[in-house]
């Protein structure tokens, strides 16, 4: 396994107040970074969050989202360095990884704390931040073609995020993801990723939360619903995609997607910012090969989304919940996808047209390089 030492950080301000970070590789010259020139708006007034009493479920309204960027031509992409033709949002002529806070963000960018709920027909400004996570300087490509290095550098920048973002007032879940693909509704072509830190924890967050607790106090403590299960997978065997050292791969048993793995530590470990050294140098090796295997699946890319679940920021859920990637894809042949219609999208009741055990066999053939089967 390779190791690599932390990436060099280098913070900075854009013209309009927002942070700007480069995480540069170890091996690069410490970096002055180069003033925004631009002469940028204001950032826009926070959007509001409404509480759901029918549900129990927060919902952001960020109508100032509307005027974002959408799929821009490569000459005026805002996540390729600044160049005489195009001043973007990063004003360096060259970088490794950058992070920034977004220009429209769904939450953010104030901090504060929200209540449990809100009366109905009441809102609150939509606390909290959302970050956008450059991986490359390259337009084109792919999080699986980028280099040993530079993939670790990126794990750094999402530890170190996860820290800095856990440490804000108000925040309740830190959640960094990488939306892949024009059939997943990517609005920028160029390879990245995004961090949002939100004010209350999410609906997912909160039931899978739930489940990991329960299983945690009927255990005593003694051990863990995602441990138990990553142990149940691999005594099984035939979902298993990939194990290591320090993290093992599946397609769980009752996966909902066409496409669907789980990247789970074998230790008990609550986010990013709780990785070793070690942890983190196999957790790139690993996530290199499973977008790779799922981009080895068909003739074309596989759009996806790699959701990092980390543990929630709250006393009762975060002591039983792991650490883990969840990443899915709705393509369920070459030319077909899933959409979520009315039995997954109104009743969130899944219903997966292959076996998770077929998944398995080609996931684990096309990451191991051999022709999907």
């Amino acid at each position: 396994m390779h190791h690599t030492s932390s990436a060099r950080v280098a913070s900075a301000r854009l013209a309009d107040g927002r942070e700007i970070l480069y995480f540069d590789d170890p091996a690069t010259a410490p970096r002055v970074p180069v003033p925004d020139a631009r002469a940028l708006p204001a950032r826009p007034e926070p959007g509001q969050v409404r509480y759901d009493e029918l549900s129990g479920d927060w919902v952001a309204v960020a109508a100032h989202r509307q005027t974002r960027t959408h799929l821009p031509p490569a000459d005026a992409c805002p996540l390729c360095p600044t160049t005489p033709s195009n001043a973007s949002e990063i004003p360096d002529p060259d970088y490794d990884v950058v992070v920034f806070e977004n220009r429209f963000p769904s939450l953010g960018p104030v901090a504060a704390d929200l209540p449990d709920a809100l009366p109905w027909g009441t809102v609150a400004a939509a606390a909290g931040r959302c970050e956008v996570v450059s991986f490359t300087p390259s337009h084109t490509g792919a999080f699986a073609e980028l280099p040993y290095e530079r993939a670790r550098t990126v794990v750094e920048a999402w530890a170190q995020r996860t820290a800095a973002l856990s440490a804000l007032p108000g925040v309740r879940q830190v959640f960094p993801f990488e939306n892949r693909g024009a059939d997943i509704g990517v609005t920028l072509h160029h390879p990245h990723g995004q961090i949002y830190a939100y004010p209350y924890i999410t609906p997912r967050a909160a039931q899978l939360g739930a489940a990991a607790r329960r299983f945690f106090d009927a255990e005593d403590g003694r051990s863990t619903l995602l441990g138990t299960l990553l142990e149940r997978e691999s005594a099984a065997g035939e979902r298993m995609v990939i194990e290591g050292g320090h993290f093992s791969a599946f397609v769980p048993f009752a996966a909902r997607w066409p496409l669907e793995v789980h990247l789970v530590p074998h230790r008990h470990a609550a986010d990013f910012a709780a990785l070793t050294g070690a942890e983190k140098d196999e957790l790139a090796d690993l996530t290199l090969r499973l977008l790779k295997g799922f981009d080895a699946l068909y003739g074309t890319p596989t759009p996806y989304i790699a959701a990092w679940h980390q543990a929630p920021l709250d006393r009762v859920l975060r002591p039983a919940s792991r650490f883990h990637l969840q990443l899915t894809s709705p393509r369920r042949a070459a030319d077909k996808l899933k959409f979520l219609a009315g039995s997954e999208a109104a009743m969130g009741a899944f219903i997966n047209d292959t076996t998770p055990e077929e998944t398995a066999q080609r996931v684990r053939a096309a990451v191991a390089g051999k022709a999907a089967v």
